[in-house]
């Protein structure tokens, strides 16, 4: 059975994005400290990856990155980081949860390496804690909302009444699709409360959580003849406030009976589980929520009046408060909010029915939420799409696949981007959201469905209005961003001048591994018919293909470096040819890149006025700076003074021949 110096395990709300986002930050962060690791993963269709006991046993350290309940207590005696899965987005973050988990084992090494500044309580907050319960909740719920949502929207595909048998379009077809998506949807409080419950009490809590969560939709029956409590009678719920609070009842008083009952004899913990416990806190939890059905219900009027006043304050102001929120954290904790606000909205409306004032409110202010995370996933395929050349090709490819989730309403994709320049990223992204959310409203659009982005048009009214509102959104916003880009890049340009290549300490200087003179430079490194406009298009060029052939792992950085270098002295040479090189922490092996532009590359400054037609480019780890560097440096120096190493590498259309033949002057 294989060992792990750490496991991990993640899970987010929706178990969608996040999961996996984290899963793969904290891969790579071990790798980069030569660390073995397995990250089981909480996702929507369950748990992947699952960490057996043995593994459990043999792990050094253990990271949690969940906002929902992972089964933490089967770490109990490992030393162990628990943080939300937003705190392990990114590798950097990812890493430092690695070294504080390590540091906890009591490596005084591991620890002064540690940030001190993003140190933290071991021990989990309380804000955590209740949060990561209530996400427990929320993400076991959505399943329903979404299920149920759609299937009710596409219900209306045959009439917006065609669910009725009296009504001159009914189907029975889209009765029968309607009176499933009403269960699913029903369901949701129910399930919501239940899994709260099971979060903390595990699973004795669930069946006071179901309890706590029906009584949540339907309140306390009143005889309306006698006022009096009456089991026949009819009572005002309080929706999914009402779950949470039942929930979190639940579970809390399954902990308190587990203490009450810890006295009993070992061999009667069968009938705890099986009677004493589901009917004492049935019980308990029932008389309770009965109790408060008053107060929650006029608490949950009061919210929903409140959403509605900010309506009557016009289009802007709810609006603006829908799309900020939704790209505030873009799938955290707030966005979750509003979109959960959201689905409560909508499953009022679906039961009030079409054509009511609260199906009307409750649809549009769906229709708002869902454009607000549609939003930012595009803007970062606009701005890579447009403004190409100040994004990495790491944040290209990532950038065009953010189309297809923003499309399908999934908004974690843009977090990476946010991740890497909060400040004014987050900002732009909840202009654009804002920006669509308010059209929405204005526009009048109503969305019956709970998710499913474009894929539900059919079902929304007004969609086209609503496609052009998410679109001006989305294109304000990444022009915003394709010019904060643009103005990032031409500063650093501007910078490159002053900045002074970071010599590595003696000490720290380190031989590169040798390589065989027959592969240094490979032939997939060789690029034989280019055509640059400019000497920075061909340096950008080099960066992008180091960080696609895993030689470096930021271009950006890379781009920087070599600039940094020109901004020294040129490297252009003579008779056509360049030796441009890049020294950068980022750069993970040193190795040569070839470009060769037969046109000519102007504007790089040679010591013979004539434009640049091969470029021998090279790039060296910042740890190597002082030693592979130079060697390959005056190699390559010494190779451009022989006529015939010229005359073939400038003449052949070959990178197999090109490649050897340099290979053949590294020796």
């Amino acid at each position: 059975m294989a060992k792990f110096d750490i496991i991990a395990a993640t899970g987010c709300p929706t178990g969608i994005a996040h999961t996996f986002m984290a899963k793969e930050a904290l891969e790579k962060a071990a790798a980069e400290r030569g660390l073995t690791i397995k990250v089981e993963t909480h996702g929507q269709v369950g748990v992947e990856n699952e960490l057996t006991k043995s593994e459990i046993a043999g792990a050094k350290a253990v990271v949690v990155a969940a906002d929902k309940d992972v089964q933490a207590e089967r770490f109990a005696g490992k030393p162990m980081i628990s943080v939300g899965v937003s705190k392990a987005l990114s590798v950097e973050a990812a890493g430092k949860l690695i070294d504080r988990a390590l540091a906890a084992k009591g490596d005084d090494t591991v620890a002064a390496a540690a940030d001190v500044e993003d140190e933290v309580e071991e021990k989990e907050s309380i804000g955590h804690i209740i949060y990561k319960h209530l996400m427990n909740g929320v993400s076991h719920m959505l399943v329903f909302v979404v299920a149920g949502g759609v299937l009710t929207a596409v219900s209306f595909l045959w009439g917006i009444t065609s669910f009725d048998s009296t009504a001159a379009d009914y189907n029975s077809f889209a009765a029968m699709l309607k009176i499933i998506g009403g269960i699913a949807m029903n369901l949701m409080v129910p399930v919501l409360s239940a899994y709260i419950a099971e979060s903390i009490g595990k699973r004795p809590a669930l069946v006071p959580g179901f309890v706590a969560g029906m009584i949540a939709i339907q309140g306390l029956p009143v005889n309306a003849d006698t006022g009096m409590i009456d089991a026949g009678g009819a009572g005002v719920g309080f929706g999914f406030l009402g779950g949470i609070v039942g929930g979190f009842l639940a579970g809390y008083v399954i902990l308190l009976l587990e203490k009450v009952f810890a006295g009993l004899p070992k061999n009667l913990d069968g009938l705890k589980a099986i009677f004493l416990y589901p009917l004492f806190s049935t019980a308990i939890v029932g008389l309770v929520m009965l109790g408060i059905s008053g107060p929650m219900a006029a608490i949950n009027t009061a919210m929903m009046d409140f959403l509605k006043g900010l309506s009557a304050s016009g289009a802007v102001v709810l609006g603006l408060a829908i799309g900020c929120m939704c790209a505030f954290d873009m799938g955290g904790p707030v966005n979750k909010a509003a979109y959960v606000t959201g689905t409560a909205m909508l499953t009022e409306a679906l039961a009030a029915g079409v054509g009511t004032d609260t199906y009307n409110f409750g649809t549009n202010f769906m229709a708002a939420v869902s454009a607000a995370c549609i939003v930012p996933p595009l803007i970062t395929t606009f701005a890579v799409v447009v403004g190409k050349k100040y994004f990495s090709q790491e944040d290209h490819d990532a950038g065009v696949v953010n189309l297809i989730l923003g499309c399908t309403h999934i908004t974690e994709g843009a977090i990476p981007f946010m991740t890497k320049n909060i400040w004014p990223v987050m900002p732009i992204m909840m202009l654009g959201s804002s920006i669509a959310s308010i059209l929405t409203i204005m526009f009048n659009v109503h969305d019956p469905a709970p998710h499913g982005g474009f894929l539900v048009l059919p079902v929304v009214e007004n969609g086209p209005l609503w496609v052009l509102a998410i679109l001006i959104g989305a294109v304000v916003g990444g022009i915003l961003f394709v010019a904060f880009k643009k103005y990032d890049f031409e500063k650093n340009q501007k910078a490159a001048p002053a900045a002074k290549p970071v010599e590595a300490p003696k000490a720290a200087a380190v031989e590169a591994p040798k390589a065989e003179a027959s592969d240094f430079v490979k032939v997939e490194n060789v690029f034989v018919a280019e055509d640059f406009a400019s000497r920075d298009e061909a340096l950008s060029f080099v960066s992008n293909q180091a960080v696609k052939a895993g030689i470096a792992s930021d271009a950006d950085a890379v781009m920087n470096a070599f600039l940094a270098r020109e901004a020294e002295g040129t490297t252009g040479m003579m008779e056509g040819f360049a030796i441009p090189h890049a020294k950068s922490d980022a750069i993970t092996e040193a190795a040569v890149i070839v470009v060769k532009d037969e046109s000519g590359v102007t504007g790089w400054d040679t010591m013979d006025g004539a434009p640049v037609n091969v470029a021998i480019a090279l790039l060296i780890p910042g740890a190597q700076a002082g030693t592979t560097h130079l060697k390959i440096l005056s190699k390559v120096a010494e190779a451009l003074m022989d006529e015939d190493f010229r005359a073939t590498v400038k003449g052949s259309t070959d990178a197999a021949e090109i490649a050897k033949t340099i290979n053949a002057r590294l020796v």
